[in-house]
């Protein structure tokens, strides 16, 4: 057993090809392929819902690839995620953005967190009574789930557009290589399967990014601790698997090279440690965070560090 973090956390070997993500990967990309494929022969109440779990699953899938699984090689691990199935995400654009919402120091921070969901005071106010009356509801449960999708997807691809425009770093090639992976997707589904455009983008694609947002929006909390912004979710055994065990977020952070299938059993045998950790930033699973949360705030919108 290796020890990290100072010895509080005990890691058990990892091997060198992680076959638990390796399979999961087949799983996703062949249901996928299956459920466009024969999509006529599926209720629509139980296609969505699949639809909507693979695109999400998909999304934990390459959230775990880029922290370096299932193999010791990133190409081969990159290749694994790229195919973008989701449409609006690039690979390389997410992993870049999620490596630097890593430095741990800097969570929740809206100008050095890519995954803020905090606004500066001066950012806040350009918004305008309109924009800030949508951006309160995006802060509850209700409304990351149900609009939240459509502001994420706007927001980033306004941010992309403007970096494109302005042909910064490698924006231009990273988004040329990510529309040729669109368009060989579009093609599978809209004309080999022959599957109406908005049903793939609403019932898949659209309802996916909800359940992400699920799993996202309670991750982090301010806290002058920059330990205690990061949340736990327990009991969550359906969720959990869909996201990948992420729920056990603050493990996560602290173990971030830990793979998806080890995070139950190393998070049971450090509980105790972690949940001092994180100052007892703990919910019992996400009927919990509804409870919560369904109709009220998260937390503020402004930063306190940019207030």
């Amino acid at each position: 057993m290796a020890h990290l973090a100072e010895g509080e956390i005990a890691i058990p070997r990892i091997a060198r090809i992680e076959w638990p993500t390796v399979a999961l990967a087949f799983l996703i990309y062949g249901g996928f392929i299956a459920l466009t494929y024969f999509w006529r022969d599926i209720p629509l109440l139980i296609l969505v819902p699949l639809g909507a779990w693979l695109i999400a699953w998909h999304g934990s899938l390459q959230h775990e690839v880029i922290h370096h699984h299932p193999t010791r090689h990133d190409l081969i691990n990159d290749a694994i995620g790229v195919p973008p199935i989701s449409l609006w995400l690039p690979y390389h654009v997410y992993k870049e953005s999620h490596l630097a919402h890593h430095r741990d120091e800097h969570l929740t921070d809206p100008i050095e967190d890519p995954e803020s969901y905090y606004f500066t005071r001066a950012d806040w106010e350009r918004f305008g009574w309109a924009g800030r009356t949508l951006w309160e509801f995006n802060l509850t449960l209700i409304g990351r789930l149900t609009v939240g999708p459509a502001i994420i997807l706007a927001s980033f691809l306004w941010h992309e557009a403007i970096k494109v425009i302005r042909g910064e770093g490698d924006s231009r090639r990273l988004w040329a290589w990510h529309g040729l992976g669109v368009a060989v997707v579009l093609w599978w589904v809209l004309v080999v399967c022959d599957m109406p455009f908005l049903l793939f983008f609403f019932g898949f694609v659209y309802c996916g990014t909800a359940l992400s947002r699920l799993r996202s929006y309670a991750e982090h909390r301010f806290a002058d601790n920059h330990e205690e912004r990061t949340a736990i979710v327990e009991r969550s055994p359906l969720f959990g698997l869909l996201f990948l065990y992420n729920n056990l977020h603050v493990l996560h952070h602290r173990v971030p090279a830990l793979p998806w299938y080890m995070l139950p059993g190393t998070y049971e045998r450090h509980r105790d440690f972690l949940v001092r950790l994180n100052g007892g930033l703990v919910y019992r699973g996400y009927f919990d965070v509804a409870r919560r949360f369904l109709f009220r705030q998260h937390d503020r919108p402004t930063h306190p560090r940019h207030s």
